[in-house]
């Protein structure tokens, strides 16, 4: 056997190893939900967003339900600077006036919602894009923030427009996509109940249909490593309660605490479990559910 024959043989042996470490993940996944939060480097890379799409294919071939919900702030930003309309943000949340939220809208259930879609049908899949609004699977209502001054110790109400949060989630429409071949596509917009369009922070959207379906996963893709220590070493798993105390002893930081707290909340709401993914990584999302070592936090009930 020559080199190339004995280096090709090697590869095919590599992935025969990896299908067969995965082979009972598959059967421990099948016909379960993993909601997937879908955002950030991961979809602004082309090798990425072609992985994860091919990824998610694979996810749904072998039995298994993805839901994919996806964020869009770098797109946003770019058409209303297009359109040269302000945007402010205030605590890490975009200040979304009427002229704002047709913008949101356009941008999140318009393109690229259907680059998503169009991505998974490009390797083999069968997707359908949605909105919130669809079927009346987010239900919303405006989100209240309040901030303290810091010289008055007076607080106050902070007008966000129609940025909002999911009051009600009817998983309806994706029971019925959970039974076929197709995989959902969501774009985190919600109805009021005066039919107001609501601009939804993703991750909350995520975790909110993840509780509704009765999720085996809620997965976060992120631009990090996934939660670090005081040292800047990744932790890989945790259970609620030590996620909690890393809130409040200073280990978490930023725009991490809203992520951790939407792990909690989901964890609480009945998902099996969160995780926290690099999103960076090439095949983050089957790392994470096919394999031993996982990708990224994993935070349980217990």
């Amino acid at each position: 056997m020559d080199d190339t024959s004995k280096s090709q043989r090697d590869d095919w042996l590599a992935k025969a190893d990896i299908l067969t470490e995965a082979l009972p993940y598959m059967r421990q996944y099948a016909g379960q939900t993993i909601v997937i939060k879908y955002g950030g480097h991961a979809m602004g890379d082309a090798a990425l967003s072609h992985a994860f799409a091919r990824d998610v294919v694979l996810l749904k071939q072998v039995g298994l339900n993805p839901v994919i919900v996806h964020g869009g702030g770098p797109q946003i930003g770019a058409m209303l600077e297009r359109l040269k309309i302000k945007s402010e943000f205030i605590d890490g949340l975009r200040v979304t006036d009427a002229a704002t939220v047709e913008i949101v809208e356009m941008v999140l259930s318009g393109s690229i919602n259907k680059e998503i879609v169009a991505a998974i049908m490009g390797v083999g899949g069968r997707a359908v894009g949605l909105s919130g609004k669809d079927a009346g699977l987010i239900q919303a209502t405006k989100l209240i923030r309040t901030k303290r001054d810091a010289d008055s110790n007076i607080e106050r109400v902070l007008d966000l427009g129609f940025v909002g949060q999911p009051s009600k989630v009817d998983p309806r429409v994706l029971t019925v996509f959970g039974d076929s071949e197709v995989i959902p596509v969501i774009a985190p917009i919600g109805l009021g109940e005066n039919g107001e369009t609501f601009n939804i922070n993703a991750d909350t959207a995520a975790g909110a249909i993840a509780i509704a379906t009765g999720a085996s996963r809620l997965l976060l893709l992120t631009d990090v490593e996934g939660v670090l220590d005081k040292n800047k070493a990744l932790i890989k798993e945790m259970n609620v309660k030590e996620a909690r105390e890393r809130m409040t002893d200073g280990t978490l930081t930023g725009g991490m605490i809203p992520k951790v707290e939407t792990c909690i909340e989901a964890i609480e709401g009945g998902v099996g479990a969160a995780v926290i993914v690099d999103g960076r990584t090439l095949h983050a999302t089957l790392l994470e559910i096919f394999t031993a070592h996982g990708s990224g936090t994993m935070i349980r009930g217990s």
